[in-house]
C-alpha cells in the first residue's frame, strides 16, 4: 500500500491581501484565466444562481472559495455565493485544520456534520472510495437545497479530468469523462459545475505554497494513508509518459472535445447503443444524399 500523497507548505503565510492580488495578478494566467474561461465557455454561472460551493478543506476547494470571492468581486452580474463544508467525521486536528484556514482566508464557512466515514466503514469496508464519494456527494445536494442553492460547484480539476478518462478506458472499458456541468439524478433543481477544470493541479500546488497555506492533505479515516487508489496509479503513469511528450496531458484532455463519430467502433447517447453498422449505414446514406443532391443541382444549371 502506498500511503495518500501529501504536500507539505514550508513558506510563511502571506497576508490575505496578497494571496487575494496574486490570484488576479501572479496566477492570472495559469489560474484565474481558465477559472472565468470555463465558466464562459459552458454557462457556469448564471445571473440569479445562488451557489454552495463545496468546501473539503483540501488544496483545490480553497482556491475555488478564493476564485468565486474574486469573481463577485468582479461583479459583472448578480449572483449569489455559500461556502458549505460537510464534516463527514474528521479527526480534531483536520477539522481544526479546515476551520482556521478559512478564517485565514475570510471564507465565511457553513459546516454540517455527518457520519459518512463511520457509515462507510461498516458497509463497505473493502471497497469505500465510490461509496464515500456518493454519500458525501448526496449530503452536499441535500444541504445545498436547504440553503437555497441552485448549483453545487466542486473543485475538480484538469488533472481530476485527464484521470477520469483514463481510468474509465482502462478499467471499464469506456471512453467518457468528467463533465463542465451536470443535473442531479435525485435532486430536483440542483446542478454540479466544476469551474476548475482549465486549471492544472501543478498550478494549484504553486498557489498554496506561495500563499502558505497548508490546505489538508488526507482527511480520510476510513482507509487514512494505507490506500492504493487506481487514480493515483493513473496519476503517476501519466508522469512517467510526460516525460516522453511533456504534451500528452493536454492531449488526452482534447481527445474529449475532438471525438470524431464516424472513426469509432460504436457509442451511446442516454439509454441508446449505436454500433458501427448503423454508423457505416448513416455515412454510406449522407454519401449518398450528398451525390444526388448534387446531381440535380447539376441538372437544374444546365
Amino acid at each position: 500500500m502506498k500511503s495518500c500523497e501529501t504536500i507539505l507548505v514550508e513558506t510563511p503565510k502571506l497576508p490575505l491581501e496578497a494571496i487575494e492580488v496574486s490570484l488576479t495578478k501572479t496566477y492570472r494566467r495559469d489560474i484565474f484565466k481558465p477559472f472565468v474561461q470555463a465558466i464562459n465557455m459552458y454557462n457556469l454561472v448564471e445571473e440569479g444562481d445562488r451557489i454552495a460551493v463545496g468546501i473539503s478543506g483540501g488544496k483545490d476547494s480553497l482556491l475555488l472559495a478564493k476564485l468565486f470571492q474574486a469573481l463577485k468581486k468582479a461583479n459583472k452580474f448578480p449572483f449569489e455565493v455559500v461556502f458549505l463544508s460537510m464534516d463527514p467525521g474528521f479527526r480534531a486536528v483536520n477539522r481544526e485544520l479546515l476551520v482556521s484556514n478559512c478564517n485565514y482566508l475570510n471564507i465565511p464557512l457553513v459546516i454540517r456534520d455527518s457520519k459518512v466515514f463511520e457509515t462507510v466503514g461498516k458497509i463497505a469496508k473493502d471497497n469505500p472510495c465510490y461509496m464515500c464519494a456518493r454519500m458525501r456527494r448526496g449530503f452536499l445536494y441535500n444541504a445545498a437545497k436547504e440553503l437555497g442553492c441552485n448549483k453545487l460547484a466542486l473543485a475538480h480539476h484538469f488533472d481530476d479530468f485527464i484521470e477520469t478518462t483514463m481510468l474509465n478506458m482502462f478499467y471499464n472499458g469506456s471512453f467518457k469523462t468528467m463533465v463542465p456541468k451536470i443535473k442531479a439524478d435525485n435532486f430536483e433543481d440542483i446542478e454540479l459545475i466544476r469551474p476548475l477544470m482549465f486549471v492544472k493541479e501543478k498550478d494549484i500546488i504553486r498557489f498554496m505554497k506561495h500563499s502558505g497555506i497548508q490546505a489538508m492533505n488526507c482527511g480520510c479515516t476510513v482507509v487514512a494513508e494505507k490506500t492504493s487508489s487506481k487514480r493515483r496509479e493513473i496519476k503517476e503513469l501519466i508522469e512517467q509518459l510526460k516525460k516522453i511528450n511533456p504534451s500528452i496531458d493536454n492531449n488526452i484532455f482534447n481527445a474529449t472535445m475532438n471525438i470524431n463519430l464516424e472513426a469509432i467502433l460504436g457509442y451511446q447517447k442516454g439509454d441508446v447503443k449505436v454500433d458501427f453498422n448503423q454508423i457505416f449505414q448513416e455515412m454510406h446514406q449522407k454519401t449518398e444524399n450528398k451525390e444526388t443532391s448534387n446531381k440535380e443541382t447539376k441538372e437544374e444549371k444546365q
